[in-house]
């Protein structure tokens, strides 16, 4: 076996179509396209949600309540994550590092899951009641990223 006489799996690789070549290709005349209509010419391109004349399911279906704009979401980490970092001063960062989050300019929530093991100084943006407890407890500190 060599180089040169290597072919591809039989049935593997296929001929292109070559519509408009005439009766004898199988695709000559109409090209596949059947005779006449919308859809027959070259110029023709669907819309993504054209159903033929018939209302879009996106227009059917109800529109039921409301999206806030204002709306800021974070990411939850709870405290037995934390308590695997074995750093003494928890930040955003070092969030990132452990993949504890995507990025850095992700809003993170503390929650109160879980047992720390030692003393942390932990920066997030928000904590919930239970969080703040437990780190105070163990003697850490809380310390909230920009406030809102």
């Amino acid at each position: 076996m060599n180089l040169s006489n290597l072919k591809p799996a039989k049935g593997s690789r296929q001929d292109r179509k070559r519509v408009g070549r005439g009766p004898g290709s199988g695709l000559g005349k109409t090209s596949g396209r059947g005779s006449k209509g919308q859809l027959s010419g070259s110029g023709y391109s669907r819309k993504r949600d054209f159903e033929g004349g018939q209302m879009p399911l996106v227009r059917r279906i109800p529109k039921r309540g409301f999206t806030n704009i204002f709306r800021i979401d974070y990411t939850v980490i709870n405290l037995d994550s934390l308590a695997k970092i074995a750093k003494k001063e928890v930040e955003i960062k070092d969030l990132v590092a452990a993949g504890l989050i995507k990025n850095g300019s992700e809003r993170v929530k503390v929650l109160g899951r879980g047992e720390l093991v030692s003393p942390k100084t932990i920066h997030a943006h928000k904590f919930s009641g239970s969080a703040l407890k437990k780190i105070e407890d163990k003697g850490g500190k809380a310390v909230t990223i920009g406030k809102e």
